[in-house]
């Protein structure tokens, strides 16, 4: 079994890298040959901790795996990331452990490369604003990787904790403007919006955002959580990356309580890049990418990493034999 720690996984996939491997994750969704199995997402009372299981399998390409982890709260004290992943792959053919990847890094590369995928697909040609709400260890990697696929010269920052907004905003390098704003002037003034918050009720209001916005709603991937007013979400054009998710965990959940439906979204960006659902038709529409991160997406950055890690030879990887 290949192991790939903290440090490789960061040498071995770029941000570039990532939106390559979930442009190929979401086409093989849409295909219909990767499927996704149900999430575990539970707290850990009585505490406020979180953990989950994402499982999944394309077995066209020889992938079977899944991702623990969670959100651990008090971990920024112990001098550890309050995100924590790891991804097991499996093979196929045998039940046995291939490979063990650390997956922090990995898991925000993937989030952001879907975000930015998104604002590929779906965002104005003409979109220049970037806003992001919420400044954690997310963040940078959306950052990043939405200035890979959008000709973006303002970027606007803003958190509930204004002094977190210009800490964070102070670590950026980058040839856009920077400009840290208040959460609604945020909302109202950008042509793409990121929501990047564990907030559990609406950080965003249906009143602020302008038509021809297009928004990546990140944060919700667990029932309760909430970033968006749900007259946004039912009075936009609407995409996730998985609907039985999206609608459970999601920031559809609120809006699927109140009638919305698989039917009356516009589809999935699955779909969308395999030409099944159709883009933005019009300029002046709202446009909203809901997004809960599935498990083939953990499988197919881990099985970038280990292919990588296999070229790059020379000791890049660790090896254990289970069976021993």
């Amino acid at each position: 079994m290949i192991v790939i720690d903290e440090t490789a996984a960061r040498r071995l996939v770029s941000p570039r890298d990532a939106i390559d491997a979930m442009d190929m994750a979401f086409r093989e969704v849409s295909r219909d040959r990767a499927r996704n199995y149900p999430v575990v997402r539970e707290r850990l009372l009585p505490g406020h901790d979180v953990y989950g299981i994402k499982s999944g399998a394309d077995l066209a390409v020889g992938l079977l795996g899944l991702k623990i982890g969670g959100y651990w709260t008090e971990n920024r004290r112990r001098g550890l990331t309050n995100h924590q992943s790891t991804t097991v792959l499996t093979d196929p053919e045998t039940g046995c452990p291939s490979a063990l990847v650390s997956s922090n890094y990995l898991t925000g590369v993937r989030t952001a490369a879907a975000c930015a995928i998104g604002i590929r697909e779906l965002a104005r040609k003409d979109a220049h604003v970037l806003g992001i709400i919420g400044t954690g260890a997310q963040a940078r990697f959306q950052i990043d990787a939405a200035l890979l696929v959008g000709n973006f010269d303002r970027i606007l920052v803003a958190n509930r904790d204004r002094e977190r907004a210009v800490r964070f905003a102070d670590t950026l390098e980058c040839a856009a403007t920077i400009d840290v704003v208040d959460i609604e002037d945020a909302a109202r003034s950008a042509d793409v919006l990121i929501t990047v918050t564990p907030a559990r009720e609406p950080v965003v209001r249906a009143a602020w955002i302008r038509p021809g916005t297009h928004i990546c709603a990140m944060g919700a991937d667990t029932v309760g959580k909430q970033e968006l007013d749900t007259d946004l979400v039912l009075g936009a054009s609407l995409w996730v990356d998985d609907w039985a998710q999206a609608s459970t965990i999601g920031e559809c959940q609120h809006a699927a309580k109140q009638g919305l439906t698989r039917e009356s979204i516009r589809g999935t960006l699955c779909d969308v890049l395999e030409g099944k659902a159709v883009h933005r038709t019009r300029d002046d529409e709202i446009t909203i990418f809901d997004s809960t991160g599935m498990a083939i997406q953990d499988l197919a950055i881990a099985a970038w990493a280990v292919r990588a890690a296999e070229a790059a030879g020379n000791g890049a990887v660790h090896r254990i034999d289970l069976a021993r």
